[in-house]
């Protein structure tokens, strides 16, 4: 399964995942923030909501790029925060995604849906690392 690759990848160097993780975020703020407000009638969603969404990746790069930087004992904690964000961040989209459901086409859904799984593989495979350096330090 493609989580259980991830985790064997990053077993060897954990701080990678900080680096997929920050590639996936600037993706997506792109995606949301420029592709997806060009073409806001083929997704129908709301560009204000697009422009929001497009946002908070950003802060997760930030996030990610301080935790990249960081060396020690709390990349297994930093792994788990992000993961944690993540998580957030799907629920978030999808309850955005749900409150906007009158406008949202099926390309929208199709996105969303698309994105979710992605970030969810990511954050599943964050966590599981996570917990076994923590697990590799008591």
């Amino acid at each position: 399964m493609i989580i259980n690759k991830i985790v064997k990848n990053a077993t060897s160097n954990p701080r990678r995942l900080f680096l997929l993780d920050g590639f996936g975020a600037i993706l997506s703020s792109f995606l949301l923030g420029v592709v997806l407000v060009e073409f806001e009638q083929i997704f129908g969603m709301p560009i204000p909501v697009l422009y929001g969404l497009a946002v908070l990746p950003l802060f997760f790069l930030v996030y990610d790029i301080y935790s990249y930087m960081q060396t020690g004992n709390n990349v297994g904690l930093l792994l788990k925060g992000i993961a944690v964000i993540n998580i957030l961040y799907c629920c978030l989209s999808l309850g955005i995604t749900c409150y906007h459901i009158d406008s949202i086409t099926v390309f929208g859904w199709l996105y969303v849906i698309i994105e979710i799984i992605i970030v969810l593989l990511i954050a599943i495979a964050e966590l599981r690392v996570g917990n076994n350096i923590i697990a590799s330090y008591k």
